[in-house]
């Protein structure tokens, strides 16, 4: 008998309502499938928990998230709540996520679809072939170290934020590179800022000890801004790149229009709660966009592919989460594109109609 793996689903604010309904259907059809349960259990989260609740993340939703097998989330935030303190943002239902459940590793995956290399920016030969992996450390550095705020200054106010790694925050996010880079090309490009900031000297540091320990993954060092440079001059050059909080927030978000579009690059949060609990959150790698949020527009194929992502690393169905992967191809491959990634002689469809592209395609696929 197959076992019934439990999903939180919190859509958010903004087209996390839109994206999100494709990635379920997704999921209820490949457990139809290839016979795997899904129980799926919808919570809220961010502006929209702020609007009922007062908070956002309310005490519900994290009971949700810790009863779960993994997460799924569409995206949070926008105007409507950006004068709010900080403490309360709706943010900082993300924060809490990855505070609570442990979620210090981030793996963000930028891959150019075939289909897509003239939908990027940069030249074919530049970017055709790229493959990359950035991982990031989520619940340590400047976003969650103290002291931080805004307090008065001579003059007017001083704002603080503080950058901070220990040796073992930074030894078991290296360990995940270096163990993630064995199933790739066996290339590591840690990224820093060692020459001006102690912090990313001491995480060179950390993180070239613990290379000892994978003779037969390659290491090499680079500064965050040659490494920005880098990403656009030859993309082609990286495997897997580690890196703090702050620079694989802003990499990844650089990394991700080399292949076409935002809309494009899914992403998994994983770790270990205070209690030893494995655990997982996936999410595209987008904002809210509420600028075309409720227009049908919105791209859902990074959450679809985070929903590929939750079958092969949550729960071990590498064959299904191939099979999601394929159809998103076969989709490209047919001329469909949403608004983002469109191109001359190409199809222009909605986000529910992309769906459904998806999940006629996936019909048509058996085991691959």
């Amino acid at each position: 008998m197959s076992r019934c793996y439990k999903i939180a689903v919190f859509p958010g604010d903004g087209i996390g309502c839109e994206i999100i309904p494709p990635a379920v259907s997704v999921l209820e059809l490949m457990g139809k499938r290839f016979g795997c349960q899904f129980a799926f259990d919808e919570g809220v989260i961010g502006g929209a928990a702020i609007d009922c609740f007062g908070t956002p993340l309310p005490e519900e939703s994290l009971r949700m998230a810790l009863n779960a097998d993994a997460i799924l989330l569409g995206a949070v935030g926008g105007p409507k709540w950006e004068g709010m303190p900080y403490a309360v943002r709706p943010e900082r239902a993300l924060l809490g996520l990855r505070e609570r459940l442990g979620l210090y590793a981030n793996l963000r995956p930028a891959r150019l679809f075939p289909a897509l290399v003239n939908a990027s920016t940069l030249k074919r030969e530049v970017i055709e072939g790229m493959d990359l992996l950035v991982i990031r450390e989520l619940t340590g550095g400047i976003y969650f170290g103290k002291p931080r705020g805004v307090e008065p200054y001579d003059g007017g106010e001083r704002g603080i934020n503080t950058e901070v790694y220990t040796t073992p925050e930074i030894v078991r996010i290296a360990k995940v590179a270096f163990e993630t880079a064995r199933g790739r090309r066996r290339h590591v490009t840690s990224v820093d800022k060692a020459n001006v900031l102690e912090v990313t000297e001491l995480w060179r540091r950390v993180v070239s000890d613990v290379h000892k320990d994978y003779p037969d993954v390659t290491l090499s060092h680079m500064y965050v801004d040659n490494c920005a440079m880098q990403l656009i001059r030859n993309p082609k050059q990286f495997d897997v790149l580690l890196t703090t909080n702050l620079f694989g927030d802003i990499l990844s978000d650089e990394a991700a229009m080399l292949t076409g579009s935002i809309g494009m690059l899914p992403s998994a949060s994983m770790g270990t709660d205070a209690t030893g609990v494995r655990r997982a959150m996936y999410e595209p790698i987008h904002g809210s966009a509420p600028d075309i949020a409720g227009r049908d527009i919105a791209n859902p194929i990074a959450t679809i592919l985070s929903a590929a992502m939750m079958l092969r690393l949550s729960f071990g169905l590498e064959n299904e989460a191939t099979c999601v992967e394929s159809a998103v191809m076969g989709v490209l491959d047919d001329g469909c594109r949403t608004a983002d990634i469109a191109s001359n002689g190409m199809q222009t469809i909605g986000t529910k109609a992309m769906g459904r592209r998806i999940i006629e395609k996936l019909a048509t696929l058996g085991h691959l």
